[in-house]
């Protein structure tokens, strides 16, 4: 499929959503739904993510994620490290391939734990944003402040990778890596009892 088709394919299936919002408004399309879709677009937009060019030449560098992994190491926001070394998620299988869906589905799979922390103590963020999900965890003391800026920066980050920049082979493997050991915290905070950080700021 041309690059050209694939924009018009996109373009297409965006302004049916958004009439079918304008039809019926109160149709609730949830975190979950949203995710699914963008999930579903991903595999298509790879030679759309290598024909596209930014001026001043974004990149994700290993520099800033390691900073992101020391915040997430003084936090105690890290998982042990797996044993083994068996791909779990879809973004560690296609990363040699294609270094920005890599990122792009790391940068998705984290936008899926932490709407699924959220909705596992009743909070509603149908139609709300990471950035705001982000916010209403801290209110309700799930996440602190420090982890809140940090996932905050990682998914800012990831979304770089996500229009098309150029990628570090060092900050991929870092996605590798440590990715699914922030993915995993998430995880066991969305299935415990709820969490409490008074006096955290």
């Amino acid at each position: 499929m041309s690059t050209r088709l694939i924009k018009i394919t996109i373009t297409i299936a965006a302004l049916v959503l958004a009439s079918i919002h304008v039809v019926w408004p109160n149709l609730a399309l949830d975190g979950v739904t949203a995710t699914l879709f963008a999930i579903s677009v991903l595999p298509w937009l790879s030679s759309v993510f290598k024909s596209v060019e930014f001026p001043g030449g974004l990149k994700v560098e290993y520099q800033e994620l390691e900073k992101i992994e020391e915040r997430a190491r003084e936090t105690g926001f890290l998982a042990e490290e797996p044993q083994s070394t068996q791909h779990k998620y879809s973004f560690q299988v296609i990363a040699p391939s294609d270094p920005n869906l890599a990122l792009a589905g790391l940068r998705i799979e984290l936008e899926r734990r932490v709407i699924r922390l959220a909705e596992s103590r009743g909070i509603e963020v149908t139609r709300v944003g990471l950035s705001q999900i982000l916010s209403l965890l801290n209110q309700s003391q799930l996440i602190n402040g420090n982890e809140r800026s940090l996932l905050s920066d990682l998914a800012n980050i990831l979304n770089v990778a996500v229009h098309g920049a150029s990628i570090e082979p060092s900050a991929v493997q870092w996605a590798l890596d440590i990715g699914p050991q922030i993915l995993e915290v998430l995880d066991k905070r969305a299935d415990t009892a709820e969490i409490s950080y008074e006096g955290i700021a």
